[in-house]
């Protein structure tokens, strides 16, 4: 439910709550006055007395009135009593006259036998002309007046009409009542206070909270908040974003972490093969290489570590453009199999030397077209192939190469008997210059980055890599190209 409707039906409620309080308490007033439930209509017109008649029956009365003290002898003529009586029925009253201990007239409207035993005795001072009586359960009002006949004789007119039990008890209780209908109100102020505060205040509170937490550098806290309305959304995001925030940490700090260990891996790897070639030009320098022998060798080696050098910055240049994806990649339709064919051909005879032997495992049978970008693919056949070489320990030394295909994919698989890789440092095979030697020696460990920029190029691709392997039995490294079916 949205604050707005919350909002919406908290006032509504106090409004109706209010209107039906002073509705009952109104109708309790002219219940309490009138005695009657269809006397609500008269409720602005009554007099407020003890116990008034509506506008009608007062009208009627005191024309009865006038008569008892002008004209009493008139109140003895049963057509006029008819009529009157006639008048008060028509408001729901009735007419009742006595003579001393005789009835001269009563109304059928009231129709009750021992009605002459339930009215007051005579009191000609007419102290008090307004009351109630009852007969059994039934409650009545009256408004009399006492007169004496022109013989002397005592007489009394009654208005009557019937009441509402329960409007004397109301009568009574009204206090009470009056004191509970405000209580009722006070308390429905309070339970929709409460539920405003419960469902918009705290929330917002909560939220704040959270915001000061984050302010003060504080991200390890969770909102939970399940509702559904503005607030709920509202803490939603407000959630994401501190994860989000959590997360960017994290990965800032993981990233600096990352960043120290780079600098460190560069300087070492870069400190190593110039710390050589400072070392045998010294020797040079220092007459060391006396015979063209020693010459050849002190050059030989001098090249060979500038050349390592060059491939180290190489690599770790691609790496870097790579990781920042600057690198452009020139996709084209490639049969996957054709081309792995051509490598197997060209590392064929070097591999050799290395007492190495290259072959396929298994192939598909048709052509094989993949979306690839040829010089970025091969770079990663390669890293793979020289990653492979250097942790062949068998005395026949195989490399394997399968294909397999299926509708979306093609799998290349590049399967070694080397020595095989322990288990815990596989998930830490693609990490930049990460080593399974943690020695770094340099002939074996290379630089680090071959596996790093597989990845990358694989990914790239579209692709996904990723490893097998069995200590003392071998590894298998695998990756996907997309296929495609057209020329």
């Amino acid at each position: 439910m949205s604050i707005r409707i919350k909002l919406l039906l908290s006032y509504t409620g106090m409004l109706v709550i209010s209107l039906l309080t002073f509705f009952v308490a109104a109708s309790l007033f002219t219940i309490a006055a009138t005695g009657d439930f269809n006397s609500f209509r008269d409720f602005y017109k009554v007099h407020y007395q003890l116990n008034p008649l509506t506008e009608q029956e007062e009208n009627i009365f005191l024309e009865l009135k006038y008569l008892a003290k002008n004209e009493p002898d008139q109140l003895q003529n049963q057509e006029l009593l008819a009529d009157y009586d006639f008048k008060l029925k028509t408001v729901r009253a009735g007419l009742y006259v006595r003579r001393e201990s005789n009835q001269v007239f009563t109304s059928p409207t009231i129709n009750q036998p021992e009605l002459e035993n339930s009215l007051p005795p005579y009191d000609l001072n007419n102290n008090q002309i307004r009351n109630t009586f009852n007969i059994g359960e039934r409650f009545y009002a009256y408004a009399k007046f006492d007169f004496k006949f022109s013989d002397g004789a005592k007489g009394s007119v009654f208005v009557i009409r019937e009441r509402s039990p329960f409007g004397e008890v109301i009568r009574k209780l009204l206090p009470m009542l009056v004191f509970l209908l405000l209580g009722v109100i006070v308390i429905a102020n309070v339970l929709l206070y409460r539920w405003i505060t419960r469902s918009v205040v705290k929330p917002l509170d909560l939220l704040r909270n959270s915001a000061e937490n984050i302010k003060e550098g504080n991200l390890d806290f969770e909102l939970h908040l399940q509702t559904k309305d503005e607030i709920g959304q509202l803490n939603e995001a407000f959630e994401n974003m501190r994860k989000r925030l959590q997360e960017s940490v994290r990965l800032r700090l993981e990233d600096e972490e990352s960043r120290k260990e780079l600098i460190s891996n560069i300087s070492h790897d870069l400190r190593t093969p110039i710390t050589n070639i400072k070392g045998y030009i010294e020797g040079i320098r220092d007459g060391v290489a006396d015979t063209p022998e020693k010459m050849d060798k002190y050059v030989n080696i001098i090249y060979s570590k500038a050349v390592d050098l060059d491939m180290l910055v190489d690599e770790l240049f691609l790496y870097s453009k790579l990781d920042l994806k600057q690198v452009p990649f020139t996709f084209e339709h490639v049969d996957i199999v054709q081309f792995l064919d051509d490598c197997i051909d060209e590392l064929h005879y070097d591999l050799e030397k290395k007492g190495i032997t290259i072959q396929w495992n298994q192939r598909t049978a048709e052509d094989t077209l993949v979306i690839a970008d040829l010089e970025k693919i091969k770079r990663t056949v390669l890293n793979i192939i020289g990653n492979s070489q250097k942790y062949m320990d068998k005395p026949e030394k195989i490399i394997c190469v399968s294909v397999q295909a299926d509708a979306q994919w093609a799998t290349i698989e590049i399967k070694d008997n080397g020595i095989g890789i322990p288990q815990e440092a596989i998930p830490h095979l693609f990490e930049r210059f990460y080593r399974v030697e943690q020695s770094r020696n340099s002939s074996t460990g290379g630089s680090g980055l071959g596996l790093s920029i597989a990845r990358q190029i694989v990914e790239g691709h579209g692709g996904r890599i990723w490893v097998e392997s069995k200590q003392g039995v071998g590894t298998s490294l695998f990756f996907t190209l997309k296929r495609t079916h057209k020329q």
